[in-house]
């Protein structure tokens, strides 16, 4: 088998080094250019490096948004909890996780995720961990997601349950084998993002023993903050 071609001397990076990098680059100009009901759309001047050793000036549209938070409720079988929601911009149904916006002001991420789990699927948890945290699409979106695990489940009162609107009104909620979930993924089965991750993540976090599960209430890296 060949290796990668040493005369690119692409360095191997290990031992714990690899970890992204908050930058700042200079903005000539910042303006929203659309005002939207949840995001908005920020048309920016950034300069980076040129091959000159001198900075050149690009120009990027940026969604700016509020980030979320993503649910991964495992019961003591080990089945995850899935929701069948309609998604317009895709025209499809998607299989997806518990998940919301952080668009209440003051609130905790680890409150938002646990107001999703109650309001999408009628649940409470009396263990959290997180699981990972991503960049939902970083060339273009400053989205960031945390995905946590709530385990120690339980049903939300009939009379305290969430009046469900729009989209969510029709949620399906079914009960997976975290193997079927995994497979249904790499089959090509399901696409909606924070159910890809999850599911994958979460197999990778119960093959070490869970012992890569980080505390509930870790402070989010500044970078990873809501805009």
């Amino acid at each position: 088998m060949n290796g990668f071609p040493e005369e690119l001397g692409v360095p191997v990076v290990a031992g714990g080094q690899l970890a992204d990098t908050p930058v700042q680059r200079a903005l000539r100009s910042s303006e929203v250019v659309f005002t939207g009901h949840v995001w908005d759309v920020v048309r920016e001047e950034v300069e980076l490096p040129d091959a000159d050793g001198g900075a050149s000036a690009v120009t990027r549209d940026v969604q700016r948004h509020p980030g979320a938070v993503t649910i991964l409720a495992l019961d003591d079988d080990g089945n995850v909890l899935l929701l069948k929601q309609y998604r317009h911009p895709v025209r499809r149904e998607l299989w997806e996780l518990p998940a919301g916006l952080l668009d209440v002001g003051g609130e905790p991420p680890l409150r938002a995720a646990q107001r999703e789990l109650a309001e999408e699927a009628d649940l409470v948890a009396a263990d959290w961990a997180v699981v990972v945290d991503w960049f939902n699409s970083p060339g273009g979106s400053s989205e960031a997601n945390r995905i946590y695990l709530a385990r120690g489940l339980s049903a939300v009162p009939e009379a305290e349950r969430h009046d469900r609107e729009d989209e969510e009104r029709d949620l399906v909620p079914v009960r997976v084998p975290l193997e079927e979930a995994v497979r249904a993924v790499l089959e090509g089965r399901l696409h909606n993002p924070g159910t890809v991750i999850g599911v994958l993540a979460l197999q990778a976090a119960q093959a070490a023993g869970f012992a890569t599960l980080r505390p509930a209430d870790e402070p989010w890296p500044g970078d990873l903050l809501r805009r």
